[in-house]
């Protein structure tokens, strides 16, 4: 997994500012929708559709439902490489941490998980709670 600096390679703007908060491959609701928004990383929440329907999705994530048989084939309709950052969201942690792990078996270097979710974890308030953008799907 590319940390720190290197993960910001070429985004000089802003790259210093979450370097501490991605070094353990963690990136708070903030940063996760602050780089989502500017192109950073991308963002995608692996919750069920049923909750995406219910709470919605933050601004700048892309909704894949972890379940679905095509979840890498769409990832990677999203990103340049296995190499590039992708940041998972989930309610609350769980389902992240867990599946940064499955990508990672699948060749996919550079995963992130969001711990705090949509609706907040012992990691934080979540991305709700903290009033970040939210769309309807």
């Amino acid at each position: 997994m590319l940390g720190g600096a290197a993960l910001f390679a070429g985004l000089p703007t802003y790259g210093a500012a979450f370097t501490s908060s991605i070094q353990s491959g963690k990136l708070t609701v903030t940063d996760a929708y602050t780089l989502a928004i500017r192109g950073g990383i991308t963002l995608v929440d692996i919750r069920r559709p049923d909750e995406w329907a219910h709470y919605g999705v933050g601004e700048g994530a892309i909704p894949i439902d972890l379940r679905d048989p095509e979840f890498t084939q769409k990832l990677l309709t999203h990103i340049s490489s296995k190499d590039a950052p992708v940041a998972l969201i989930c309610a609350r942690g769980v389902r992240s941490r867990g599946f940064s792990r499955v990508l990672r078996k699948a060749g996919f270097t550079n995963i992130i998980d969001v711990p705090e979710g949509m609706l907040g974890s012992g990691d934080g308030p979540g991305w709700i709670k903290t009033g970040l953008p939210i769309r309807r799907v």
